[in-house]
Formats: structure tokens, C-alpha cells, sequence
């Protein structure tokens, strides 16, 4: 099953969007909101209807919705809510934010461009369109913004002057599948994941042959710019993270979306970063099937913040993971959830990119430096 049949046949429930709410008269196991899934009118900008401090969509492992509280889920310390910040997108993916300018940058894959959030006013742009079907983003360690695109089957780097340097297109002289998701190690190493989703079709990319026989993780030697494989035993290789001390290396398999007895998990390795090698390979966290997990942070303290979506709505959102894997607690969103960042100035802002808006909510924690 390719990537667009799987979507079409397990989300069909995003064109109706719907609200979740919970009510201490309506107890459900967890993971479960208590309300069903109905279509409503088009969610307004701001918080989310139904919110009230503390916030029912966010929800603590230990007790529930009903009896949420700082101490269950001391991530969640503080006064929030969930909101609504942007719409009017097909499908966001790959948030990245820019300090220096108080942005979030994503790209909008379907629509081939690049959008801008502005979080001092509000106001959302286009930053880039034709953007090669740009999916994942991030900064490297000089403000720069690196990009993984679909059409284009490339990596590239945004220059300070705007200009664009290809950074890898091409691995054993042979095309790059479709570059999906990067993160840049402390000493300018860009590592990337290459599945096939971006050349299956013409909606996210341009559909192509694969010229890669397996879908591997690549890491960009800083230096000589050689491109070298990493991991190749990935069904479909997704999101990717570096935990805060970057001795780990986290990477979804999305397999799943080619056939149910795939992957749908996050994969930790051992992270050698000097010498561009990963070890000791183990399953961090198994997705509840028919879900899955797109994308993924951490924060300064390790715990792993994750998207949920395209199965059960009542999973559709964020998890949140302990650095050894045990689960603290999810934040309910009324989309499925492709990819998350956390900005703000004081980096304790998680932005979550949603199928066809932005959401955002203050944290109790501060995003990792590795964005």
C-alpha cells in the first residue's frame, strides 16, 4: 500500500474537523476524550472552544483528563491552553523556529511552499513558494535554514543572503529518494532520512522510480560534504532528533504505511557523533496501530515530544516520553498531527503542525537546542 492510499483509507475523518472535550461526568480510559467525533463548524483562531484552565486537551498518563493538574504532568506546569494560531494549509509539516527573527517557518507540502509564522503579531506569509515540495526543516548552527525536498530529491541550505546551496542530491551517483526530515550536530554534520513518500505521487512531490534500493539515514560530512549511509534497515525512515547532550539519535519508521505488519515506532540509537556513527539499536516507543508518528523533539531535560495521527482520532496530537520511554502524557489536537518545534523566547512554546493549521501551547519546559 502506498503512503496516498493509506492516507486516504485511515484519514478521511480530517475534512471534518472535530472537537474533543471532556467532562468529569464523562470518565474514559486513557488516550479517550469521553466526547465522539463529530463534524462541527470551521475552528475559529485563539484557543481552542471548549478550553478552560486546566486545559482538557492536555492530558497526564498517571490520572486523566478529569483530574489533570501541574503535579500529573509537571511538563504541563503553568497556566495554558491549546490554540489555534493558523489555517488555510493542505498539509503542514517540518516546523522549524528562528530566534533571531521570532519565526516559525513550515512547509505546507501539497501547496509547494514555504509559510511564515510571525509570533509577535500573529501574522502568517509565504516565505518561499515554488519550494520543491519542501518537507522537513531545521537551522544549523550559523542561522541558516536546511531544507529536505520532494520534487527537487535534495537537501539543501538557505544562505544568509538567500541564495541556495544544494547540500546532497545524490548518493553512489544514483538520485536521492525524497528527503523527508534533518537535524545538524553541534560540529555542522547535517544527518537526514531519505523514505520514498515524496515520489510516489504527484500531490506531495513528482512520482519517479526509485533510484535508491533501500530507504536509509545519510550523514553530511561538514567538511568534504561526502554523503554517507548511516542506517539502511529502515522500511520507511520519518522524523528525526538528536536528544540534548547528543548522545542519542532518534528516528521514526513509518513503514507501517506500506503494509500492517510494518513499523510504527521510534527507533533510539547510541550516538557517536565525532566519528558519524550510530550503535545499539533499540524500539524507543511503539505507536498504537492504526496510528502512527511523523515527527519528533526533545526538550533540555530529554524527554521526547512526538506527533500522533492518520488512525484513531482520539490519538491525533502529541505524546510526550520520559528519556528512558515511559509515557507522561499527550496533548489532544482536532487534526492529525504531522511535526512539532519548540520556540518562543524562552524556547518553552511547542508549536504543532496539524493537517491544515498551526496550533500552539506553553510548556513547562524548554525546548532542546537542537532543533
Amino acid at each position: 500500500m502506498n503512503r496516498r492510499a493509506f492516507l486516504t483509507t485511515t484519514a478521511a475523518a480530517t475534512m471534518a474537523v472535530s472537537i474533543k472535550a471532556v467532562s468529569a461526568a464523562s470518565v474514559t480510559p486513557f488516550g479517550q476524550t469521553g466526547a465522539p467525533t463529530a463534524a462541527t463548524a470551521p475552528l475559529p483562531l485563539g484557543p481552542l472552544p471548549g478550553s478552560r484552565y486546566p486545559d482538557s486537551h492536555l492530558e497526564s498518563a498517571k490520572k486523566g483528563p478529569p483530574t489533570f493538574g501541574p503535579a500529573d504532568f509537571p511538563a504541563f506546569a503553568g497556566t495554558m491552553a491549546v490554540e489555534r494560531v493558523a489555517t488555510g494549509f493542505r498539509w503542514a509539516e517540518g516546523p522549524v523556529y528562528f530566534p533571531a527573527g521570532r519565526y516559525v517557518l513550515f512547509s505546507d507540502i501539497p501547496n509547494n511552499r514555504i509559510m511564515r509564522f510571525s509570533e509577535d503579531d500573529g501574522h502568517c506569509s509565504v516565505y518561499r513558494q515554488p519550494s520543491m515540495n519542501s518537507n522537513g526543516n531545521t537551522i544549523d548552527r550559523e542561522g541558516r535554514l536546511i531544507t529536505c525536498e520532494h520534487s527537487g530529491r535534495r537537501v539543501t541550505r538557505t544562505e544568509l543572503d538567500g541564495s541556495i546551496t544544494v547540500i546532497a542530491d545524490k548518493y553512489n551517483g544514483k538520485k536521492l529518494n525524497s528527503p523527508n526530515d534533518a537535524v545538524v550536530t553541534s560540529d555542522g554534520a547535517i544527518w537526514f532520512t531519505d523514505p520514498a513518500y515524496g515520489i510516489g505521487g504527484f500531490y506531495e512531490g513528482i512520482k519517479a522510480d526509485q533510484e535508491q534500493e533501500k530507504h536509509n539515514v545519510y550523514r553530511v560530512d561538514p567538511k568534504s560534504g561526502d554523503v554517507k549511509v548511516v542506517v539502511d534497515d529502515f522500511v520507511e525512515p520519518n522524523g528525526i532528533a538528536l536528544s540534548p547532550d547528543e548522545k542519542k539519535l532518534y528516528v521514526i519508521d513509518t513503514g507501517f504505511t506500506d503494509g500492517p505488519d510494518n513499523p510504527s515506532h521510534i527507533r533510539v540509537f547510541d550516538l557517536d557523533a565525532a566519528a558519524g556513527k550510530v550503535s545499539n539499536s533499540k524500539v524507543f516507543a511503539e505507536m498504537p496501530k492504526p496510528s502512527i508518528t511523523d515527527g519528533l523533539r526533545t526538550d533540555r531535560d530529554g524527554r521526547v515530544w512526538c506527533s500522533v495521527g492518520w488512525g484513531d482520532p482520539n490519538e491525533d496530537g502529541v505524546r510526550c516520553y520520559t528519556a528512558d520511554g515511559k509515557l507522561l502524557g499527550k496533548i489532544h489536537i482536532p487534526e492529525t498531527v504531522a511535526n512539532l518545534c519548540f520556540g518562543g523566547q524562552q524556547r518553552n512554546r511547542l508549536y504543532i503542525c496539524g493537517s491544515s493549521s498551526l496550533y500552539a501551547v506553553y510548556t513547562g519546559v524548554q525546548g532542546s537546542m537542537k532543533p
